[in-house]
């Protein structure tokens, strides 16, 4: 009887949870039509990453685990406040979280020409990847298609066309999730959250980087 009890209160509480995440998913612009990101799991393999910076230079992931962690850090986009606005506080944050033996790296969706405008923004110490190909941003599972109904917010109170900021066809974004990444490749640690208001804190990323 108890179960039974159980069940039929607990499945509708499940029911309402996943109803409100899509709603909060709509809302912030995923289409639920097509692929939503799961992001890695803490205890996956972190998938290599070799491209350029904005500086120019050939970035390769297992070339740094040799030597550190890695913290790998997701963003929207140079048009996003929130994105810049948390970028430069953590920037503010860099020389504690270097000292836990650790390199940050940032990757976006936007063209080089846009991305070198939100490093000046932010005034960057930390290495910057245009993710142009999408490469990155998928393999890491936090790519999503943008609805159309969003992509007008954008252009009327940001005055930005999200495809075309990116250099694509097709408007995506990415979960702004960040990942810890430790020395053996795997990811010890992750914050992944769908709602692009709430950020991995430079605590928490410090924290578990120990």
């Amino acid at each position: 009887m108890r179960t039974v009890f159980f069940i039929m209160v607990i499945i509708p509480l499940i029911s309402i949870a996943q109803n409100n995440d899509k709603e909060m998913m709509s809302k912030k612009g995923m289409d639920e039509n097509k692929h939503i990101p799961k992001g890695l799991q803490i205890g996956e393999s972190a998938p290599n990453i070799e491209s350029y910076s904005v500086a120019g230079k050939l970035i390769s992931s297992s070339n740094i685990l040799e030597e550190k962690q890695i913290v790998l850090i997701f963003y929207r986009g140079k048009w996003c406040p929130i994105c810049n606005r948390y970028l430069s506080n953590l920037n503010d944050s860099l020389q504690y979280i270097t000292a836990e033996n650790a390199e940050i790296i940032v990757v976006g969706p936007e063209s080089f020409e846009s991305a070198k405008k939100m490093s000046q923004k932010s005034n960057a110490d930390y290495v910057l990847i245009p993710d142009t190909s999408l490469k990155i941003l998928e393999d890491y599972d936090v790519l999503f298609s943008v609805t159309k109904k969003y992509q007008g917010k954008i252009k009327t109170f940001l005055m930005t066309d999200i495809a075309q900021n990116n250099g694509q066809e097709e408007a995506v974004l990415p979960v702004p999730a960040t990942y810890i990444i430790g020395k053996d490749g795997v990811v010890k640690w992750r914050h992944f959250d769908y709602d692009y208001s709430v950020r991995a804190t430079a605590k928490e990323i410090i924290d578990n980087l120990k």
